[in-house]
C-alpha cells in the first residue's frame, strides 16, 4: 500500500479532479480576398464566449 498524495493538509483535503473549459470550434467573419482563396478561419473558443459574440469582435 502506498501513501497517499497530499495536495494541503490532512484535514483539509481537496479534490484530484480538474476541470477543464467547454471549447467549441466557431468560424471566424471572413474578408472579402479569403473567400476565393480558402474559406473561414477556425478557432476554439468557450461557450461562454461564444454566446457573448466575442469571437465576432476580435482585433486582426
Amino acid at each position: 500500500m502506498g501513501t497517499r498524495r497530499l495536495l494541503r493538509g490532512h484535514y483539509n483535503l481537496t479534490k484530484t479532479s480538474r476541470k477543464y473549459p467547454n471549447l467549441q470550434w466557431a468560424s471566424l467573419p471572413t474578408p472579402p480576398l479569403r473567400e476565393r482563396f480558402g474559406g473561414a478561419s477556425r478557432i476554439k473558443i468557450c461557450t461562454r464566449c461564444l454566446k457573448a459574440g466575442k469571437h465576432l469582435k476580435l482585433k486582426k
